[in-house]
């Protein structure tokens, strides 16, 4: 008998007190409106801005901030982009690795700084990238468990044949498997027109851009590659490698959306406006 009672009593501290081995599932935290939070994925050390069209003197600084976006809506979330070196790489204080046109740092994970305000892998509901660079899908495989939206085009060019073959696609693979949304044209995401993907091709063959809508700060709208530089937009420039014609189409199309909705317009590779940004844990709403 007293063996039964001291098994019992055992098996009441390690269910009780030893949460080290049995853990209660965390709920992620709930919202009454849309929140959006920005994450830093790191900066691209650049040169000469030459392939934009560009002068230094133009662009002021010519290193890109490379931000992530968790929208968190009501019925759901949604992670904008995740950067440029995988989380599993990046060693406390930071790290630097050499790039064909400078270096990219990173100082933090995004896994970190989703957890910092509640969140994990499991509690994505969707992933969406702007489009298939590596600085927009370092840490997509973590993510694969979500459901995937991604425009047609975007989804052939990141899954051909030749694709499969790069390195870049180790980092991205596991999407192949993840349930997905193979889109055409625009998606109203939770269908109330808070949070609304853009089809804005020109970059890439499915370049996609995200409208967010906020009660507070009003509608955002996050641009993805469409610009880099806040002169590419006042000097009219489109960078050497896109479809100029379809960028040009997309640029025509965002600007009339800015227009009608009075949105923000934000440039994620634009380092300077970046700093001046609310960045988790705190949020816009």
């Amino acid at each position: 008998m007293r063996k039964l009672v001291a098994a019992v009593a055992i098996a009441f501290c390690l269910v009780a007190g030893g949460s080290a081995l049995v853990q209660t599932p965390r709920s992620a935290p709930r919202v009454q409106s849309v929140r959006l939070y920005v994450l830093d994925c790191g900066v691209l050390k650049r040169g000469e801005p030459t392939a934009y069209g560009l002068t230094r003197a133009q662009v002021g600084s010519t290193d890109f901030s490379d931000p992530c976006f968790l929208v968190v809506h009501p019925m759901g979330t949604l992670l904008w982009d995740v950067g440029i070196i995988p989380d599993d790489q990046i060693k406390p204080g930071g790290v630097e690795v050499a790039a064909a046109n400078g270096t990219n740092v990173a100082t933090t994970t995004l896994r970190s700084q989703l957890a910092a305000i509640g969140y994990a892998a499991r509690d994505i509901t969707y992933l969406a990238v702007s489009h298939g660079h590596a600085d927009h899908v370092a840490n997509a495989n973590e993510y694969a468990g979500a459901t995937l939206l991604i425009q047609k085009a975007e989804w052939n060019s990141m899954f051909s044949a030749e694709a499969q073959k790069l390195p870049l696609f180790a980092v991205y693979g596991a999407l192949e498997s993840s349930k997905t949304i193979l889109l055409e044209g625009d998606r109203d995401v939770f269908g109330d027109g808070s949070v609304v993907v853009k089809s804005t091709p020109g970059h890439t063959p499915g370049h996609q851009s995200l409208f967010v809508k906020l009660a507070r700060t009003g509608p955002v709208l996050l641009t993805g590659d469409l610009y880099h530089y806040a002169a590419e937009r006042t000097m009219k420039v489109v960078p050497a490698r896109d479809n100029k014609e379809q960028t040009l189409a997309s640029r025509a199309a965002i600007d009339e959306l800015l227009r009608s909705t009075g949105a923000q317009l934000w440039i994620q590779h634009d380092i300077l406006a970046n700093a001046k940004l609310k960045h988790a844990p705190q949020y816009f709403d």
